[in-house]
């Protein structure tokens, strides 16, 4: 029996898939196999498959295995960054003169692949607002392949509704991307939903512990999982064997920290909504955002971002992030310690002057594990 499948309940899936004990030894730890290359029984005589550590490596395949079953997918595939996955996955998927829909609030990082690295390959793309699945059907074209999402969106919180994009979707003879990074897997189940792939930043949330870079593919389609893993090995950005073995540490404690950091950040931003300098909050626990309604239906809560607007404008914004002490000044988020960054001017840089740039006032949190009560009081006296 596949590990995959010795429980449905993903606090056990988390700790067990993929996490065989050592034959050799009896360890319960998967062994870091910080290896190049294996010794062949005879030319062509592989030991269970592995032959070079870019093709496969042990520790890897365990973290591949842990990733599919925590997603419920047919096919994990893990890769050196986050966007090295997206990379692997676009040139899988697309063709020059094939088009894709992107979203209006996507990750920098996302943006200045399509725009600046893959439409130089001759694929065009569209922005369309990915909350409104109307909006999403008219920006299809009969070239379009692929329609991607991010739901929670970095770093304006938005909401898409999977099911509803994924019938879009698949009317359109499209492929649904969802980036589960936000969420991650034990918040929401985008497969389930009706994606046909989930985009993960495993240094974000899987990884937990900001130690570690790396990226996955999880696919509900075995034939596109054997196409992603045949492009993974002619491209070779792969997750490293130490990389890996950090993820699927991390991945044993995702429930118990999603479930802090979701407590802790619908705490500050409830604190938030009450600030006479906050001008607004965006986090789809609060009754009153948009897709509040839809969060509710396809999450198990809301995740550990929010994102607020404050009066005085860019430079009192930046202020903020700059005189708080408890929450980290710096980019990238999902780790137990608490960070704290101003994306106009950081992460989503390379989006200023496009259809994807942020509001100047714009302040993002990743909302870590600590004491919230020394949160919410280094956050008020940042405000001042």
């Amino acid at each position: 029996m596949s590990d995959r499948h010795i429980s449905q309940h993903f606090e056990t899936l988390a700790i067990h898939a993929g996490n065989t004990a050592d034959p050799l030894t009896g360890a319960v730890v998967p062994p870091i196999y910080q290896v190049s290359t294996y010794k062949q029984d005879g030319v062509g005589g592989l030991r269970g498959g592995y032959e070079y550590s870019r093709s496969a490596n042990p520790t890897r395949t365990a973290l591949e295995e842990n990733l599919a079953a925590v997603e419920g997918g047919r096919r994990g595939l893990a890769f050196a960054s986050g966007l090295a996955a997206e990379d692997c996955l676009l040139r899988t998927l697309l063709s020059p003169g094939d088009h894709v829909v992107i979203p209006n609030d996507a990750y920098g990082g996302t943006f200045r692949l399509f725009a600046k690295v893959v439409s130089r390959w001759g694929v065009e793309w569209s922005v369309a607002d990915s909350s409104d699945p109307a909006a999403v059907r008219a920006a299809i074209t009969p070239k379009t392949k692929a329609v991607w999402v991010e739901t929670p969106s970095n770093p304006l919180l938005g909401i898409t509704d999977i099911a509803a994009l994924a019938q879009v979707s698949r009317d359109a003879g499209a492929r649904l991307v969802v980036d589960n990074t936000f969420a991650t897997p034990y918040l929401q189940q985008p497969l389930a939903l009706g994606a046909d792939v989930v985009v993960h930043s495993l240094t974000k949330y899987m990884g937990g512990h900001s130690d570690v870079v790396g990226g996955a593919l999880v696919v509900a389609d075995e034939g596109l999982g054997e196409e992603l893993a045949y492009h993974q090995n002619a491209m070779g950005a792969v997750a490293g064997p130490f990389d890996s073995w950090l993820v699927l540490r991390g991945i044993k404690t995702l429930p118990v920290r999603m479930d802090r950091h979701s407590e802790n950040a619908a705490k500050v931003a409830d604190m938030l909504t009450r600030h006479a300098r906050v001008t607004r909050v965006l986090y789809p626990g609060l009754p009153d955002h948009p897709g509040h309604e839809v969060a509710a239906k396809q999450m198990r809560s809301y995740g550990g971002m929010v994102s607020f607007r404050v009066e005085g404008g860019e430079e009192a914004a930046v202020e903020v992030c700059n005189r708080a002490k408890v929450f980290t000044l710096g980019e990238s988020l999902g780790g137990v310690e608490s960070l704290i960054e101003h994306p106009g001017r950081m992460t989503h840089a390379s989006a200023a002057g496009s259809a994807l740039e942020v509001p100047a006032d714009l302040v993002r949190l990743s909302v870590g594990i600590e004491n919230v009560d020394d949160l919410l009081a280094d956050l008020q006296q940042a405000l001042g």
